[in-house]
């Protein structure tokens, strides 16, 4: 079965780039269905929804958060289709990109999470395949300080996984929210995503919870192109959001010893 449900979370974006995302996923061939999920004040952006019988427009009434209103659509799509791709607003790609991804996870029944190719605006790749970080490797990444990023330099490049040939595709501990393309009998063994994290970190989160029972991987065969701004590399409100779900998340798993992360960070596993 090739069906694929699809959930793209909106927020008072740029209307051209969201269409842009939405008919990247209504060019592709196989049978599908599209929840948008609006986190604006206001349901302006319901005609988004007005070019295809495929698509439907949940406004949620107020700011869900990524992962929570995202969850409104795996909760309907978990039962219904074998795939789910969680997809940015500004995100875009070419045709055949769903379709390879679905026969991918079709003739590799081991990998529960994929991600392709990321491209930036810039048409560079992004670093979307990490290890799962220690608090340290976020401080050095965010940072922006180029003498720290100096002397971590050898310590970033084995979190962004440069120690590893990915050319060809492989494991990686957690693969980047802008794109994932979900076995949904992986969701109903690892759960969605934890709500406790309005944004950022959930990808961590879900990576690391899917990578107990599945494999997470790499898939560069294909690819899309991401325009995103890393907002929370700036000094404001989103570097204050993402701080806040950074101390969740070792809250949760650990600050300093975590002997899964360290099993799942093992090139050997």
């Amino acid at each position: 079965m090739n069906f694929v449900t699809c959930s793209i979370v909106l927020y008072n974006n740029n209307r051209k780039m969201a269409a842009r995302a939405i008919d990247s996923l209504l060019r592709a061939s196989v049978p599908k269905k599209i929840y948008l999920l609006d986190n604006s004040d206001t349901d302006k952006l319901r005609f988004l929804a007005e070019s295809s019988n495929e698509i439907e427009y949940i406004w949620c009434g107020s700011n869900l958060g990524f992962g929570k209103a995202h969850n409104i659509a795996l909760q309907k799509a978990i039962d219904t289709s074998p795939y789910h791709l969680i997809l940015n607003p500004d995100v875009y790609f070419n045709e055949g990109v769903v379709e390879a991804l679905v026969a991918f996870m079709n003739n590799t029944p081991d990998v529960g999470l994929v991600i392709p190719k990321v491209l930036g605006a810039d048409r560079r790749p992004q670093s979307v395949c990490k290890r799962l970080p220690t608090p340290l490797d976020l401080i050095i990444r965010r940072s922006q300080i180029n003498m720290l990023n100096k002397i971590f330099a050898k310590r970033l490049g084995l979190y962004e996984m440069r120690d590893i040939d990915m050319s060809k595709g492989g494991v990686a501990p957690f693969v980047s929210g802008c794109f994932m393309f979900l076995r949904t009998d992986a969701l109903k063994q690892a759960g969605l995503f934890d709500e406790r994290f309005f944004m950022y970190m959930e990808d961590t989160d879900l990576s690391r919870r899917i990578r107990r029972y599945f494999k997470t991987y790499y898939f560069p065969d294909v690819e899309v192109v991401h325009e995103h701004a890393r907002e929370s590399y700036k000094f404001g409100k989103q570097l204050i959001i993402h701080s806040m779900s950074a101390i969740k998340y070792f809250t949760k798993w650990g600050w300093i010893s975590d002997s899964e992360r360290d099993a799942f960070n093992d090139p050997g596993n």
